[in-house]
């Protein structure tokens, strides 16, 4: 029997001032690590155009969370910011352990679920729950907040992975094969299919942006098993089939998408991962409070586009966020504003 763990304790994240980082134990022996944001200037009350909220971020795959202007973007609109870097990915992937590796995205619950008891959301006045997930992130918490009615009082998706790049159809042909390939061997690896044009978009080493750990977020991205991709087509096919899901949910995604295999400016100003179209479409199954904001020339993680592009990112969720967030109460359980 594994002896406890000692009372984890919040600790200095490397992303530097006002960041921390808590490890949070689950089970199994995995443990996910929970990321804050305190700014040094908080402010007494909610911004005129905000909400008393917390926000939990969680990334999509082949990522983790790095992205310090959204919490500063959240912190000016007076919530309370938490990321969690998922078991087996960025601050919790531990050597030996196979990056990104899952059977269900319901075995994140432990993580989410462990993150919410840390930010204090199993108290009786909590502040109202925001999630915030990108690509299979989203994806992963659309579901989780169909599981778990009533906790969180809005979803806000970050061209979330709703459905396969080749169509509905394509999915459903290719599920039943990828389900029995992931019974009998679920580790196999499938050939690489990412040429490293998003990380040529995205990366300072090649022209881009943003800074980061190759090893958290290769060029080329994790390696996709069997089991991971039988993860996602389950996941999308309860998608398919309507989540009903009973609080508003806003939905950004870029204009254009840029599915080829060689380099093109382009890819700069578009998603080079998912088909946006198909997203927007296939966002119309997660509830019947459902807003699509398409942003110009954003690529795949809007939040990591071109600054212009961004601000109209940010300006899409206070413009949202005006109206669904500040119906808020200021505590205890979520309530959907009435029609």
């Amino acid at each position: 029997m594994s002896k406890p763990h000692p009372r984890r304790r919040w600790e200095p994240d490397f992303l530097g001032e006002g960041f921390d980082q808590l490890t949070l134990d689950l089970p199994g022996g995995k443990i996910a690590t929970l990321v804050r944001y305190t700014p040094s200037d908080p402010q007494s009350g909610p911004a005129p155009s905000g909400t008393t909220a917390d926000v939990l971020y969680v990334h999509g795959w082949s990522d983790y969370f790095f992205q310090t202007e959204l919490a500063s973007y959240w912190a000016g609109q007076g919530a309370r910011f938490f990321a969690v870097d998922l078991h087996n990915y960025g601050r919790s992937l531990r050597p030996g352990e196979e990056p990104g590796y899952v059977q269900d995205l319901s075995d994140y619950d432990a993580d989410v679920g462990a993150a919410l008891e840390a930010m204090g959301q199993n108290a009786a006045d909590a502040r109202p729950l925001i999630l915030l997930g990108h690509s299979t992130g989203g994806l992963t918490l659309a579901l989780w907040a169909q599981r778990h009615p009533g906790r969180a009082a809005a979803l806000i998706l970050n061209s979330p992975w709703l459905e396969f790049q080749a169509t509905e159809l394509a999915r459903r042909v290719i599920s039943p094969l990828v389900s029995l390939e992931a019974q009998h061997h679920p580790r196999r690896p499938l050939p690489p299919v990412d040429p490293g044009i998003y990380t040529r978009t995205v990366s300072a080493a090649f022209g881009g942006e943003w800074h980061y750990d190759t090893e958290w977020r290769p060029v080329r991205g994790f390696p996709v098993t069997v089991a991971f991709l039988h993860a996602v087509f389950s996941a999308q096919a309860t998608v398919a089939a309507g989540l009903q899901l009973q609080l508003p949910v806003l939905v950004l995604l870029s204009d254009n998408s840029y599915l080829h295999p060689r380099w093109s400016e382009d890819a700069a100003r578009s998603d080079v991962v998912l088909d946006v179209n198909v997203v927007a479409h296939r966002a119309l199954s997660l509830g019947s409070t459902v807003s699509v904001d398409r942003i110009p020339n954003a690529m795949h993680d809007v939040f990591l586009s071109a600054p212009a592009v961004r601000a109209q990112a940010y300006n899409a969720i206070t413009r949202w966020g005006s109206g669904y967030l500040r119906a808020l109460p200021s505590s205890g359980k979520a309530r959907v504003p009435e029609d």
